[in-house]
């Protein structure tokens, strides 16, 4: 049975929706070259908008905004009428025998971060400081030995990998900006047949990039302008 997302872009309360606009467009004329323009005003605790323990909440959250899954799919401006299709009529794709796989092993990799590297599992949904609709899951949150926020982002994998597939990089960066952290660890297990390959998954640091988020900023907010001009 094909399952389809729900999509809440009809349901958007048009005070919220204007208020976020205006909070779009003054941040937005602030321009990249400043690191402050994408560094968050406010603790990410503070930004916390669901839990995925609350599909409902989660779902409808998501649903409302854009997330790192869906920026991972920005390579191009053509990629985003590609994007507004999903948000506003559903993924039609509801998993696959890699996914599940994917979802039994996270656990069990995010308990191997937490042990190595100190950053521990977060289910949460985060908004950005200057945008309400740009929006994170990502797998784990921790701070280094300076008190800085660092992120986690696990996959599986039955390929050898010779670097991060860009895409994963999109969404890594997208983290980022989101949670205004300045590193994440990716990590991921390789599996024959989905039997892991190795008795410890690999990992490596992925630093923030700016000039790639203020990238990916503007193709974000293509989306929703496209999904806003749309109801009019």
């Amino acid at each position: 049975m094909t399952i389809v997302q729900p999509t809440l872009w009809g349901d958007l309360d048009p005070g919220a929706e204007d208020a976020a606009q205006e909070a779009r467009l003054a941040s937005g004329n602030r321009v990249a070259s400043e690191r402050g323009a994408f560094t968050a005003l406010r603790g990410h605790t503070e930004r916390i908008v669901a839990h995925s323990s609350d599909r409902v909440a989660w779902l409808r959250a998501r649903a409302m905004g854009i997330t790192a899954t869906d920026v991972a799919r920005l390579a191009s401006l053509r990629a985003v009428q590609a994007v507004v299709a999903d948000k506003r009529y559903g993924s039609r794709f509801s998993g696959n025998v890699y996914t599940e796989h994917g979802k039994e092993r996270e656990p069990v990799i995010a308990a191997w971060v937490a042990a190595t590297h100190g950053i521990e599992p977060s289910a949460h949904l985060f908004h950005a400081a200057a945008n309400r609709a740009h929006l994170a899951t990502p797998d784990g949150v921790g701070r280094d030995g300076d008190g800085r926020l660092v992120l986690a982002e696990i996959k599986t994998t039955a390929k050898a990998w010779r670097s991060i597939p860009r895409h994963y990089l999109r969404q890594i960066w997208w983290q980022q900006y989101v949670l205004g952290a300045d590193r994440t660890l990716f990590v991921w297990e390789r599996h024959d047949d989905f039997v892991p390959a190795h008795d410890e998954p690999e990992c490596r640091w992925v630093d923030r990039d700016d000039d790639q988020i203020h990238v990916l900023i503007d193709l974000a907010d293509r989306v929703l302008d496209t999904l806003r001009r749309d109801r009019v």
